[in-house]
């Protein structure tokens, strides 16, 4: 009987342990996959010629170096190849060109990111308005003229061909000016070289300190209808003097 309760006591010995709790590591949230949610146009209807703003939506913030959006867009509008949406964001702007047209027309862009695609239309519809427009362009920058050929040309270019109407343009009535004004009325958009003389200017010498004169370019277009345009002024536009005509 000793022995066996003995061999009872050892045995219940031999079973009893002293078990640890086992830690789980938290697991690590998964960050939400990102994709294109909407894209949108600031209107619904443009009158060609005229640029709009395109706007890309994500369904949350754009990941680390950011998220481009693929873009494109059928005629008569053009977009760039693709947005960025910077890191962080989720929401970021692109423009939208669009052509003049004779006739309403449907235009649709179209984004995709993340296995997402999504379009927005517009309707791109034919001025009802002769408008002109311009730009003043230079041979190295932008809105700057150089006197040439001895004081007989300005080394610039006029370009009008932004310019809209309901119907064909056929008359491009330009004058630019410092002290003296010269006009010239081209069947085409562009003026390049435009003629002048050395009144265009002020006598010399150039006051000190000053390196150039403001031009002042003004357009008025026709169209084959009959419309005419308001005239158009812009006077940011420089003139180098560039030692011609005295100075």
């Amino acid at each position: 009987m000793l022995a066996t309760a003995l061999a009872v006591v050892l045995g219940a010995g031999r079973c009893s342990s002293t078990s640890t709790p086992t830690t789980l590591a938290p697991t690590p949230p998964v960050a939400p996959s990102v994709a294109l949610a909407s894209v949108s146009l600031s209107q619904g209807s443009v009158v060609g010629g005229n640029p709009v703003t395109g706007t890309v939506t994500l369904t949350a913030a754009a990941p680390t170096g950011g998220a481009a959006v693929t873009l494109s867009g059928a005629d008569p509008l053009s977009v760039a190849a693709s947005v960025l949406v910077p890191a962080g964001a989720a929401v970021a702007s692109f423009g939208v060109s669009t052509r003049a047209v004779g006739a309403t027309m449907a235009g649709t862009v179209i984004a995709s990111y993340g296995g997402v695609s999504s379009s927005a239309a517009i309707s791109v519809t034919r001025p009802t308005v002769a408008t002109a427009s311009f730009g003043v362009t230079g041979p190295t920058e932008s809105d700057t003229c150089t006197i040439a050929d001895g004081g007989n040309t300005l080394d610039c270019t006029f370009n009008g061909s932004t310019s809209t109407a309901p119907g064909t343009i056929v008359a491009w009535d330009w004058s630019y000016g410092v002290a003296g004004t010269f006009a010239q009325t081209t069947s085409g958009p562009v003026l390049t070289l435009p003629a002048v003389t050395c009144s265009l200017l002020p006598p010399p010498p150039l006051p000190t300190g000053v390196l150039w004169f403001t031009i002042v370019v003004t357009l008025k277009i026709h169209d084959d209808l009959g419309n005419v345009s308001a005239v158009l002024t812009q006077n940011g536009a420089r003139v180098l003097p560039q030692g011609a005509c005295g100075y």
